[in-house]
């Protein structure tokens, strides 16, 4: 039963999110720090302004502090949704104070963006971006590719008692132990540990290709961010094209398909348990499916002048595959051949990947595997039970770590998560439709924003209408939530503003 937020759940509520602004003050310095040591000073300013202002609005919220306790469900959720969204302004400041955003809004869709790491962009001359804005940029990828409470609760901020609460309202429900803090501090170690093997090997491959130390090791850290974090921001404006380097994009789609995996099956791998690994629900969904869309696009490509060379179709091809299924949105293709070189079919194959996306507690968008496999599996149990004797009990089990059954409570998740993507899948494109856009761009675009996914069809782009701008962030949000936390947040918004009902009074004498 819904509750109406009362003055102390706002307390509660403010509380915490006064917590994580002011831990999203250590990430600033990142940016800070870079702009100190390149000799920037204008964008140290606009760092320190950012800095000050976060430290303001956090320390603000934490004067309502109340007496320690659990947090509830419904405060975990409020929590959450409400930190993506302050958090995602707060971001966008230094952005727009950069002068590469024609507005604010476009400097919040880009932020928005980032902490979702969906990774579509409006910026403005982006090649000539400071350092500083760019490492910024990327740290949005980490703390929003990790899960902001995650990263949080990796540094044991909220504790054993409220962590539980806000970690399952991220949309994560599984561990890799038992303990909260040990999971995410787990989560953290391996990515960072990713990354940084990553970024040594690019700025090996960068120096070899020319570039000036400092700068091969930026744009390798950046890169090796953006890959493992299924981000898609890239530090130039042609996206991967920029380096015409096989080397760099083989270890991209490594990275893109390490970052797909769930950091649970990770674990298992960590373990030593590799057969469990290959036995999973999810591995075997993903190589199904991308065996299958591999080879349609494959076929799509050869009938395209422009790929049906055989290594043209295997660089190209094989590297937007991996990019729209991980919902990375690297390109080595340009926007036009996306939209105009390549068949509708194969187009329509890229659009198809990015909805489906990757593995459930990874850092990709999209319906993910987890729960396309378990509605595969009900369709089975469904079949079962038709062919089966009346007196029989038909029973239906998956691996996921372990030998797991297909209950009516699982599927009933799994479709609910997967009919609120199709959803807002058609909502978007009616909405881009509305605008004046082709049908096929606008089911494109609505599709890459709700998943998270970031390839672009040219649609979000500066100049946009702001009314469809601001649609695709409200769509980036609520991907990255994957709606649960965002309807219920709704709910109890509504709830508690909605009038409360007088309960009629009964006078002394009078007969009902």
């Amino acid at each position: 039963m819904w509750q109406r937020f009362s003055l102390y759940d706002i307390r509660v509520i403010g509380h915490y999110l006064g917590v994580l602004v002011l831990f999203s003050t250590i990430a600033l310095l990142v940016p800070l720090a870079t702009a100190i040591a390149c000799g920037e000073w204008e964008p140290a300013s606009h760092y320190l302004l950012t800095i000050g202002i976060t430290l303001i609005l956090g320390s603000g919220l934490r004067f309502l502090r109340i007496e320690p306790g659990r947090l509830g469900r419904q405060q975990a959720l409020a929590v959450t949704g409400f930190a993506w969204i302050v958090l995602a302004c707060v971001a966008s400041i230094p952005l727009y104070l950069s002068g590469h955003f024609a507005s604010y809004l476009d400097a919040l869709f880009d932020g928005v963006s980032g902490i979702t790491t969906t990774g579509a962009s409006i910026i403005l001359d982006l090649d000539h971006l400071s350092y500083a804005d760019n490492m910024w940029r990327f740290m949005m990828h980490l703390l929003g590719g990790f899960g902001l409470i995650v990263v949080a609760l990796s540094f044991g901020l909220f504790g054993k008692r409220s962590g539980a609460s806000l970690y399952s309202s991220e949309g994560r429900s599984e561990h890799v132990v038992p303990n909260v803090v040990q999971t995410t501090q787990f989560i953290a170690k391996i990515g960072m540990g990713f990354i940084i093997l990553a970024t040594g090997i690019l700025s090996l491959v960068c120096l070899f290709i020319g570039m000036e130390p400092l700068r091969a090791v930026l744009q390798s850290f950046w890169l090796a961010v953006s890959g493992f974090m299924t981000g898609g921001f890239a530090p130039m404006s042609q996206s991967i094209m920029y380096y015409h380097s096989f080397p760099i994009e083989v270890v991209l789609m490594l990275l893109m398909l390490l970052g797909s995996v769930n950091f649970v099956l990770h674990s298992e791998i960590w373990k030593g348990h590799v057969a469990v690994f290959f036995r999973d629900l999810e591995i075997r969904t993903m190589v199904l499916w991308l065996a299958v869309m591999t080879c349609v696009f494959a076929a799509s490509l050869s009938a395209s002048l422009n790929f049906s060379d055989l290594p043209a179709m295997l660089r190209r091809g094989g590297f937007m595959v991996i990019s729209a299924f991980s919902t990375t949105g690297f390109q080595n293709i340009t926007t036009n051949q996306l939209t105009g070189a390549l068949s509708s079919g194969a187009f329509l194959v890229v659009a198809l990947l990015m909805a489906v996306g990757g593995s459930g507690g990874s850092t990709s968008g999209g319906v993910k595997f987890s729960r396309v496999g378990i509605i595969a599996k009900s369709i089975v149990a469904t079949i079962k039970e038709a062919l089966a004797p009346d007196s029989a009990r038909v029973v239906v089990s998956y691996n996921h770590v372990g030998r797991r059954m297909v209950t009516p409570e699982v599927v009933k998740e799994a479709m609910t998560v997967f009919t609120l993507y199709v959803l807002t899948y058609v909502i978007g494109a009616l909405v881009g439709i509305a605008h004046g856009y082709e049908a096929t761009q606008a089911i494109f675009e609505s599709v890459s924003m709700a998943s998270n996914g970031g390839v672009s069809s040219g649609l979000a782009a500066p100049g946009m209408p702001a009314t469809l701008e601001a649609f695709y962030i409200v769509q980036m949000w609520a991907g990255r939530l994957e709606f649960v936390t965002l309807l219920a947040l709704i709910v109890e918004i509504f709830v508690s503003f909605k009038p409360r009902r007088r309960a009629p009074q009964i006078r002394t004498g009078e007969v009902l």
